[in-house]
Formats: structure tokens, C-alpha cells, sequence
């Protein structure tokens, strides 16, 4: 007990650090591309391989490196990671060569879903149940502050003093992340209430969950719709509502405040009700990703629906991660690390059939309203797990006592028998039944 509620401020602190390092590392590049690609006499689309082929490392790292660590403490695989992660950017700051450069991407991408994907069960296992989607939150802020601050301070550094000035700073940043680690996350935290029997074995019967599979479906179609609307959204700024290209980094600055926002206040408002904050702030970012398209000739009306974008769209990243850790509560690492790259498989995917809409001549409008129909497809999928889940869990019929009578709230809960729907969940570990949600 003592390690569980051990500084859990701090130690969420040394979580973020560290996710704010992978965020830098993640989304600078795409800043520096140009420095990158004259330095290495390179295409810019061959160099924009150093932003795919991390994308796809990330997806691979997040369930096979999840799934070799499983038996092995949490505390010990974070730091682990966090080297991972410093080596890789280490290798990128002193590439001499753009396979090099290449192979450093993709050593430091290894280590970004397995890391979300675990911390964000070490995060939950820091507080009380009641707090869980709060404290995800909190270490996921250090993801949204790299795309506020430190994506235009380490542009502004590369431009300056050479790209590779970047990637020292955020190996710097790495060592940061990993001594606190070392210092404030709890020896063993999360690693026996929810530890499953039999290994990966008992990792892997988390996705004999159905419920587990509509998670990562939703996942994949409602992050992937704001994705898809993003990924694109310099071309719709300065083709379609005639902002000066120099302004846009100023705007994304703002996009970058609504994701912050919309990820703090996204899992409190999952604390409060799991359910009804997906369904909330799936269908918001429905309407804003069709107000946008349709209102994107208007400069004053784009920049409230970038900021609504970001927000209603980052919104949604505590509930989905809840989610899934609560329908796999018995086995929560493997499919924490599958839902991070459900994550990355979004962005793929919602980039993807954002540019199919812009190859067949719809305009830079277009994938914004492929964007909105991904989410619109994922709120769909996330109503009929919700449908089924409570047809699942109505009480059985072969116990009328149960039943007929409503739970009788003036006396306590007999401890001599299992708990059933009348009572509270158990607060110490999280709750046995995902409709309690």
C-alpha cells in the first residue's frame, strides 16, 4: 500500500517527462525535414521515411516489445526503455549517414508504444480507481506539451544550430526522464493485483475479450478520424482559408493548446463516467471535424474549429486507454501496448484515406470530411459494444432474489458472500465487471 500511494504526483511527473521526450522526437522531424534531406543529399520523400518507418517501428514495438517484457517487473522495463529511447536519439544525433539516421529512428520508435502502453498501467496502479483516467491523463500531457512547446522550441533549435542540435536535446531530455524514473516511480508498482497467471499466456486472453477487440476498433477509426483531418491541414490552411504559409506554425501552436486542454479535461471527465465521455466527445469531434469542412473558407471560424479539433480529438485518448485496461483488468499490459498501436495504426490509416480523397481530386476540404466519417464509424462501433456489454451484464435470471429487489442501501454489504451488482467495486483493484463503467 505504502508503494501505491507513495508521491504519486512525482512519479506521474517522471511519466510525463518521458512521454514528452518521445513526443519531441516523434513530431520534430517533421520540421527538420528539409535540414535533414539537404544533409544527406536526399528526396524529401525518401527522407520522409524517418516519420513512416518510425510510425511503423512504433506499432510493431508496442505489442512485441510489450509481449517479451510481460513477466519482468514494470519499473525495471520502464528504465529499460528510456535507455532504448536515449540510444536511438543518441544514434540520430551523431548519424553520418541517412541509414544511419534511419536505424536511429527506428531504435528509438521501439520503445514509444511499449512505453505509453505499460506507463499508463503504472500510472493507473499510482492512485485510486477512482483516479485512473486522471492520472493516464496527467502522463499523456507530457505527449501534448512536446506538441505546444517543444516541437516549435526544438524546430527553432535545428534551424538555428544545425538539426543535429535537436536530437541532443532531447537525448538530454531522455536522461532527465530516466533518472527520474529511477527516483520516484515505486518499486513495484502494478506488478501483482493485476499481474495474470501463466505469462503472455495469460497477457493474450485478454483478447479472448470481445469487448477488448471493440476497443482497439474504436480506437483505430476515432483517433484515425482526427488524424486523417490533421495530417493534411497545412495544405487546407493556406489552400483553402488563404492563410500565409509562415502563419501556420503559429496555428498549429493553437492546435497544440486544444490537445492539452482537451487530454486533462478528457480524463476527468472519464473518472466521472467512462461511457458517456467516448460517446461525448466522439460525437462532438463528428460535428466539428463537418463544421470545419464546411466552414473552412471562413479564417476566424478555422481557427475555433483547429483549437476544437485538437481538444475534442485529444479528448479521447484517456477514455480509450481506460477502456481497454478495464475490460482487460485481469491482463492490462499486452492489450494497453496493442492499444497504442491502434493509435499509430489510426494516424496511418486516417492519413492513408485522407490522401486517397486528395488523389481523387476532392480537394483539400476532402479529407476532413474522411476524417469525420471515420469518427463517425467509430462512434458507431463503440454504441454497439456499449449495447452488448449491457445486455451482458442484466442480472441472471436463475437468481429472482437478486433481482427482485432493489440493493438495501441501510445496511452494509454482507461479507460473507461474493459481491454482486448491488455494491460498490472493490476500490483496491479495478472494477471486475467493465458495465459497472
Amino acid at each position: 500500500m505504502s508503494n501505491r500511494f507513495r508521491s504519486p504526483r512525482a512519479a506521474l511527473l517522471a511519466l510525463a517527462i518521458g512521454a514528452f521526450g518521445i513526443g519531441l522526437t516523434e513530431f520534430v522531424i517533421m520540421g527538420l525535414l528539409p535540414e535533414v534531406a539537404a544533409d544527406f543529399a536526399v528526396s524529401e520523400p525518401v527522407a520522409g521515411w524517418l516519420i513512416s518507418g518510425y510510425a511503423l517501428s512504433v506499432a510493431v514495438g508496442g505489442v512485441a516489445l510489450t509481449a517479451a517484457v510481460t513477466r519482468l517487473p514494470r519499473k525495471p522495463v520502464l528504465l529499460g526503455l528510456m535507455v532504448l529511447f536515449i540510444l536511438g536519439n543518441l544514434l540520430s544525433a551523431i548519424a553520418d549517414s541517412y541509414s544511419a539516421m534511419l536505424a536511429g529512428r527506428i531504435v528509438a520508435a521501439l520503445c514509444h508504444g511499449a512505453f505509453f502502453g505499460i506507463g499508463a498501467v503504472v500510472a493507473a496502479g499510482l492512485v485510486p480507481p477512482a483516479r485512473r483516467a486522471g492520472a493516464i491523463a496527467l502522463m499523456f500531457a507530457g505527449l501534448t506539451a512536446a506538441n505546444v512547446l517543444g516541437v516549435p522550441f526544438g524546430t527553432f533549435l535545428g534551424q538555428q544550430f544545425g538539426w543535429r542540435s535537436t536530437f541532443w536535446a532531447i537525448t538530454g531530455v531522455g536522461v532527465v526522464a530516466l533518472l527520474g524514473l529511477a527516483a520516484l516511480v515505486p518499486a513495484r508498482v502494478g506488478d501483482t493485483a493485476d499481474r495474470p497467471a501463466g505469462g503472455l499466456r495469460g497477457e493474450l486472453r485478454a483478447f479472448t475479450h470481445p469487448q477488448v477487440w471493440y476497443s482497439l476498433a474504436v480506437t483505430v477509426l476515432g483517433f484515425g478520424g482526427m488524424f486523417g483531418a490533421f495530417t493534411y491541414i497545412a495544405y487546407t490552411l493556406t489552400e483553402v482559408s488563404g492563410f500565409a504559409a509562415g502563419t501556420v506554425p503559429w496555428l498549429l501552436v493553437l492546435f497544440g493548446v486544444g490537445l492539452f486542454a482537451g487530454n486533462l479535461l478528457g480524463g476527468r471527465a472519464a473518472d466521472r463516467s467512462l461511457s458517456r465521455t467516448l460517446v461525448t466527445v466522439l460525437a462532438a469531434l463528428t460535428v466539428v471535424l463537418a463544421g470545419f469542412a464546411l466552414t473552412a473558407g471562413s479564417r476566424p471560424l478555422t481557427i475555433v474549429a483547429l483549437l476544437l479539433m485538437g481538444g475534442f480529438g485529444f479528448a479521447t485518448v484517456p477514455p480509450l486507454q481506460m477502456r481497454i485496461m478495464r475490460y482487460a483488468h485481469q491482463a492490462p499490459t499486452l492489450a494497453s501496448g496493442a492499444n497504442i498501436a491502434a493509435f499509430n495504426l489510426g494516424n496511418a490509416s486516417g492519413a492513408w484515406v485522407g490522401g486517397v480523397t486528395i488523389a481523387a481530386g476532392w480537394g483539400f476540404r476532402a479529407p476532413i470530411w474522411a476524417g469525420a466519417a471515420l469518427t463517425v464509424a467509430g462512434l458507431a462501433v463503440l454504441l454497439t459494444a456499449q449495447r452488448r456489454a449491457d445486455a451482458t451484464s442484466r442480472p441472471d435470471a436463475s437468481r429472482p432474489a437478486d433481482a427482485s429487489r432493489p440493493a438495501d442501501a441501510s445496511r452494509p454489504a454482507d461479507a460473507s458472500r461474493p459481491a454482486d451488482a448491488s455494491r460498490p467495486a472493490d476500490a483496491s483493484r479495478p472494477a471486475a465487471s467493465p458495465a459497472a463503467v
